[in-house]
């Protein structure tokens, strides 16, 4: 009896690692074989090299994804292996994967996600310090009455201060960048703490004043455009005064 030339298998439960090795999907594949050359195939039983193909296909793929992107992952993992793929001269192999993930693993992957997100900020909360500090020290009259304020003891330390930064260069990022970049920052705590339709008319009023005194119309014409949105609710909900 001839060796038979294709046939079926099936892939359950397999762990593979996620872009975190500790933290894994669960994978089934269903997958099928088929061997077009003549006479029987070198191994024994072909199942097991299209099995290990598709496994090896699938865990490069996941190894880039977290647990918590499945659906993306799965997607991807199918995007190679549902076509033939060509596991030894002769033998193609071809699947389709399920992906999931065990509760604790999902768990543990927001937690990594937080830690990471954390780790983030604190590292460009660092950058944007240091830019700032090294912009001050760059400047001699900034420095100077930098260390006035933080240091109001050791004003006698003043020249040996200037002499030994006097090589700082300011960051590639000029000041008014920084400066910007704080700016930014006080805005966005500004309008947080900014809770009713109110207090944020009263403070849009106050920046279009501003903007006019500064000669600015097309910025005021923005803040008043800002202005007629935030009283609009209110003027929706009581009518017209």
């Amino acid at each position: 009896m001839p060796a038979p030339h294709s046939g079926t298998f099936a892939i359950t439960r397999e762990q593979a690692r996620s872009h975190v090795p500790s933290i894994r999907f669960t994978v089934r594949i269903d997958g099928s074989w088929e061997f077009d050359e003549p006479g029987p195939f070198p191994h024994h039983d072909p199942a097991v090299p299209a099995r290990h193909g598709l496994r090896e296909q699938a865990r490069r793929v996941l190894s880039n994804y977290s647990v918590l992107d499945a659906s993306a992952a799965q997607d991807a993992v199918n995007d190679i292996i549902a076509t033939r793929v060509r596991i030894a001269p002769g033998l193609t192999a071809r699947g389709e994967a399920t992906l999931s993930a065990r509760r604790q693993d999902r768990a543990l992957a927001r937690k990594h996600l937080r830690a990471e997100r954390a780790g983030d900020l604190t590292r460009q909360e660092a950058r944007r310090h240091l830019a700032f500090l090294q912009a001050v020290l760059a400047d001699t009259d900034t420095r100077t009455v930098w260390w006035i304020d933080e240091h109001p003891d050791r004003l006698g330390e003043l020249g040996e201060l200037n002499e030994g930064l006097k090589d700082v260069k300011p960051p590639h990022e000029r000041t008014q960048d920084v400066l910007r970049d704080e700016i930014s920052r006080f805005t966005d705590r500004l309008f947080t703490d900014l809770h009713t339709p109110q207090q944020k008319e009263v403070f849009l009023r106050a920046l279009t004043q501003t903007l006019q005194s500064l000669g600015s119309p097309e910025l005021r014409a923005t803040a008043d455009a800002w202005l007629t949105a935030v009283r609009a609710p209110d003027h929706h909900e009581n009518g017209p005064q």
